[in-house]
């Protein structure tokens, strides 16, 4: 994948970002606590360096929600709209940018399913990406 630069915002647009830099990672992630957290069968994220991540606006409406027992799983989201932005990881050295809230098409494509095993039944059809049951080795 090559450098990209794009911008995004919350529901209320209250929250703006831009993102600059090369996506390590575009997945749909079909674990239960994406389900939960998007309330949808997945969650699409790009995986970026977490300088990638500039905040233009309304960081300080940031909220973020850890799941107690989870070693690396938390959300971010605006706290008056309680859309997800994105989430930097500077421990797992990551940035985790939910792909719906860009503003424009990032002009790359997800690369596969990863946590497929625990998709829900009604959820999209996995065949025309590659499957994983946990994150691919490297």
């Amino acid at each position: 994948m090559s450098d990209i630069q794009l911008s995004g915002s919350c529901l209320c647009g209250s929250v703006v970002y831009e993102i600059t830099g090369e996506p390590l990672r575009f997945y749909h992630c079909h674990c239960q606590r994406c389900r939960k957290a998007t309330g949808t069968g997945h969650a699409s994220n790009i995986l970026l360096k977490p300088s990638s991540v500039r905040w233009v606006a309304g960081e300080s409406l940031l909220r973020q929600y850890k799941v107690p027992e989870a070693k690396r799983f938390a959300t971010n989201f605006c706290s008056h709209c309680g859309s997800l932005m994105p989430r930097v990881a500077p421990d797992m050295s990551m940035a985790v940018v939910p792909a719906g809230t860009l503003d424009v098409d990032p002009g790359i494509r997800p690369e596969g399913r990863i946590f497929a095993g625990s998709r829900a039944p009604w959820s999209c059809d996995t065949a025309e990406l590659p499957t994983h049951d946990t994150y691919p080795l490297e």
